[in-house]
């Protein structure tokens, strides 16, 4: 093809786009249901993780529109909705997120944020990161990590607390930056896993949290600038093949090194996810209290017995409410006409507590995964839809295999759990039982 053809491309692409807008405008559009009052910002930071399910039910729709910081937005849930927000055709990433979120999960030219191309060139990286082979060396430096702070545990009085999502999440950054191939010295271990900790439990909120979690997120981008650079110029040895050896060597799809700070910041994008699942571990331990006979059976479980407990709980507990979209190319849905640049949340929490899909979705039941199919659309903890094609989480199968390793530590373990505060707000994003789930007198 001849270089004024590609130039044309793009111009065209935009021509169809717009008469492909103008076709559809000539359709009347149904009017969405819309939440009562001005802006529901304060609703939400109220309500939390049940926003728009409660209004979902209010309004007797799984599509609404309302105000959020003063700005349109169509809120939806449900498996059809999941199956046209992740189809890969209707929605971008790119201004669907604020930019304190942006900035604290994902930053400016991460994967999350490409479109088209560049995504699946970019996503086929990280996927070549999740084989089997690579899940289970990530699992086997969970148990290592985990079998080291264990003997720091059984020395300690039986009377002292070990607040577990605290220990669980220095656990996941020593295991994980042992898995990527990351040297990093005891004496840092603290700080960076109080960094990473930092830019998850800012993305919640706009206040002091999230300014505390960019500021420390500064820090530990300047960290993984220098892994990328010393990787490059061969001042740190890197085990060939390693995570860090292939983003610090990663191209683009037109065939560039990535500059040093978009390779920082996927670098960080395989680390700091993995240090949030311990929020599920501890969740999985708060499921064994709850469900003493469910431990007793999962002490000498198979491997599909465990993996359907550890899904289980990523559907019942909260972890990351909702995700935003904008509109790339009109389309209707439910009769409604959706315009270029729309701002559209689909509700990951509500969709995995939808009764047409679950049934009893207010029941813990790992069961049900045996019961009922489960597809990419039903099921969406960490998104819905394709690895490669869509922009569904690549590190689910690391998610599931942590947990999967946890529980059976927990499960096998002796250990005490005392009288603690262990409700879950869901006004507060992301969610956690208040005491971060204290045990004592351990034994493993």
């Amino acid at each position: 093809m001849n270089g004024a053809a590609c130039e044309a491309r793009p111009l065209l692409r935009r021509v169809a786009m717009r008469l492909t807008a103008s076709r559809a405008s000539d359709v009347p559009s149904v009017e969405l249901p819309t939440d009562r009052g001005f802006d529901a910002t304060l609703d939400l930071l109220a309500e939390g993780y049940l926003f728009i399910t409660n209004r979902c039910r209010q309004l007797g729709s799984d599509v609404f529109a309302t105000r959020l910081a003063l700005k349109k937005v169509v809120c939806m849930q449900g498996e059809e909705a999941a199956r046209v927000f992740y189809d890969g055709s209707h929605f971008t990433r790119k201004g669907a997120m604020p930019p304190f979120v942006l900035r604290l999960l994902q930053d400016v030219g991460s994967v999350q944020t490409l479109d088209g191309p560049a995504h699946r060139h970019r996503k086929q990286m990280f996927m070549g990161l999740m084989s089997e082979g690579s899940v289970r060396e990530l699992g086997d430096a969970v148990d290592e990590a985990w079998r080291e702070r264990a003997d720091a545990w059984r020395r300690r009085s039986p009377s002292e607390d070990i607040v577990l999502h605290d220990e669980v999440r220095e656990i996941l950054c020593r295991a994980v930056c042992a898995w990527a191939g990351i040297s990093i010295a005891e004496s840092e271990v603290e700080a960076r896993t109080r960094e990473l900790a930092a830019m998850i439990e800012g993305a919640g909120t706009s206040g002091v949290r999230a300014a505390r979690g960019l500021y420390l997120r500064r820090r530990t981008e300047r960290w993984a600038r220098r892994m990328i650079i010393g990787a490059r110029s061969n001042a740190l040895r890197t085990r060939p093949g390693c995570p860090l050896d292939v983003v610090a060597h990663q191209r683009d799809e037109r065939g560039r090194l990535l500059d040093p700070e978009i390779a920082a910041v996927e670098l960080l994008n395989l680390v700091r996810p993995t240090v949030a699942v311990a929020r599920f571990v501890v969740f999985a331990a708060l499921a064994l209290k709850d469900n003493p006979d469910m431990r007793a059976a999962l002490v000498d479980a198979d491997d599909a017995n465990v993996e359907a407990f550890a899904q289980e709980v990523r559907r019942f507990y909260p972890f990351f409410p909702a995700v935003g979209g904008r509109v790339k190319v009109p389309f209707d849905f439910r009769g409604h006409h959706f315009e270029l640049g729309d701002w559209v949340l689909f509700d990951l929490y509500g969709t995995n507590h939808d009764p047409r899909i679950w049934g009893d979705p207010e029941v813990f039941r790992p069961e049900r995964f045996f019961e009922q199919d489960v597809s990419s659309w039903s099921f969406v903890p960490q998104g819905g839809g394709e690895y490669l094609k869509d922009h569904r989480c690549p590190g689910e199968a690391f998610t599931v295999e942590i947990i999967r390793r946890a529980v059976r530590w927990l499960a096998r373990g002796a250990y005490h759990v005392p009288a603690q505060d262990l409700s879950i707000d869901t006004s507060r994003i992301p969610a956690l039982p208040a005491s971060g789930f204290v045990i004592r007198g351990v034994e493993w």
